[in-house]
């Protein structure tokens, strides 16, 4: 395969209609998809030997943290909790500067595609100095992000975050939280001069995220709401909520109802909406989710190592709810393992096996990959919802001959992606936006980010 072709015949490709043969991918100079025809080999297309995925789209990151994962698994007090956790983050979030911010993200950007994601939705909320004072430049963070993410080669959404507080009531921010802080005039400024210095295009997308409706206050979320509608009506709005059982009864002792009914009774939550964890819903809390057409964020993996608690992904799927998977902060960069976790995650809450999957499809791994795709797509707000024309070429080529899929056909080879797991990752090239990031389960910048990211590594840890 050529670098620069712009063609490419897939031996056998996961289209959104399903599984089919010799499927020829054209895409432009920007990385969309102009033509998908399965069946229809093209003699001067380089050929792609294996199976062909779409890329997923991670839909919840906090770069920072990756540089933390394994760091904070000690017990700190007889009751170690969330809340610890979180004291310990804002200790370490104050040692990032923007060139170690940038180290590290590139280093998870690059972990993130060898793992199979090809897009990321950065929850950012690193905003300032250690001091809480404003960097010369206001997106002095962002704009290292978005260098992360060009030099990476991974599709980002930015989504600055709103904050204002430290709990409910309108408590002041703490020492720990003064690098957040922030109002939603200074949001909009900040998406007006990255747009300027950094316009959108089909590898990049601007939203916000109101950070949670214990850090925001309910006029301050209209009116970033309201401000938002005149910078960019379709936006991007992510935010976390009802992550633990604290934040819930504080929610319903502040504002008289828990958070996810509070927010749906209170704002207008549709599609463009993605409710991050949303652990802790009462079955009506669950069902108006499901309605209004937002997608629910689930990060199995910190959710359990944070001890947060079991999403209702099953009665959530009966009702037709939106999903997707994020990696949130990053003690596992694998789509592989998020989706195993939230199946098994329902097995041992239910006492039974093979819990999710969809109406008209027995198959696993085909529900949790099918739907993971679409949500992720949906809060991303890029066109990364599978390989089909006006989608990015976004795609993961797959070792067929891997002992994990060898003789797996059709969707028994997404149950046995996810769910057998010898032998190291099958993914063996990763395109992203039309270009090979991943060849042979290397990343052409693997080496010198690498080198970057132990500077950073060792520096943080000294300070």
């Amino acid at each position: 395969m050529t670098m620069h072709s712009h063609s490419l015949l897939a031996e056998y490709a996961l289209l959104p209609d399903g599984w089919h043969q010799d499927v020829h991918l054209e895409w432009d100079a920007t990385g969309l998809l102009r033509k998908v025809s399965p069946g229809k080999p093209a003699a001067v297309a380089p050929r792609a030997p294996g199976i062909v995925l779409p890329g997923m789209a991670n839909l919840h990151s906090h770069a920072f943290q990756r540089a933390m994962a394994g760091l904070t698994e000690y017990r700190a007090k007889p009751t170690d909790s969330f809340w610890s956790w979180r004291t310990l983050m804002y200790a370490f979030a104050q040692k990032l500067t923007p060139e170690t911010l940038k180290a590290v993200a590139v280093q998870l950007y690059i972990e993130m595609l060898k793992a199979g994601y090809t897009s990321v939705c950065e929850f950012h909320y690193l905003h300032h100095d250690a001091k809480g004072e404003p960097y010369a430049a206001p997106g002095e963070m962002s704009a290292c992000l978005i260098a992360a993410a060009e030099e990476a080669g991974i599709g980002l959404t930015l989504l600055p975050v709103m904050y204002q507080y430290s709990g409910f009531g309108a408590k002041p921010p703490h020492e720990g939280q003064l690098r957040f802080i922030n109002s939603p005039e200074w949001i909009i400024g900040l998406l007006q001069h990255l747009q300027k210095n950094h316009p959108q295009h089909a590898g990049l997308r601007y939203g916000v995220a109101p950070h949670s409706l214990r850090a925001v206050s309910a006029n301050s979320l209209q009116e970033l709401l309201t401000a938002l509608r005149d910078f960019d009506a379709g936006a991007p709005i992510h935010i976390h909520i009802a992550e633990q059982v604290q934040e819930v009864e504080d929610c319903v002792a502040h504002c008289g109802a828990r958070p996810v009914e509070w927010l749906l009774d209170h704002v207008d939550v549709n599609r463009h909406w993605c409710l991050v964890h949303a652990t802790h819903m009462t079955e009506a809390e669950t069902m108006a989710l499901a309605r209004s057409g937002a997608v629910a964020g689930i990060c199995p993996t910190t959710e359990a190592n944070l001890g947060d608690g079991i999403f209702d992904g099953v009665h959530y799927a009966q009702a037709g709810g939106h999903w997707g998977i994020g990696s949130d902060s990053h003690v596992s960069t694998s789509v592989r393992e998020e989706l195993r976790l939230y199946e098994y995650g329902q097995r041992l809450l239910h006492r039974r096996r093979n819990v999710l999957v969809g109406a008209d499809n027995p198959s696993v791994g085909a529900y949790l990959y099918r739907q993971a795709l679409m949500g992720g797509a949906m809060a991303s707000d890029r066109p990364v919802a599978g390989l089909a024309v006006g989608q990015r070429a976004d795609l993961l080529l797959l070792d067929n001959q891997h002992p994990t899929l060898c003789g797996k056909r059709g969707d028994a080879l997404l149950d046995s992606l996810i769910f057998s797991n010898h032998g190291g990752s099958p993914i063996r090239d990763v395109m992203a936006g039309g270009k090979w990031v991943v060849r042979h389960g290397q990343h052409s910048a693997e080496e010198t980010s690498n080198t970057a990211y132990q500077r950073a590594l060792r520096g943080l840890l000294s300070s």
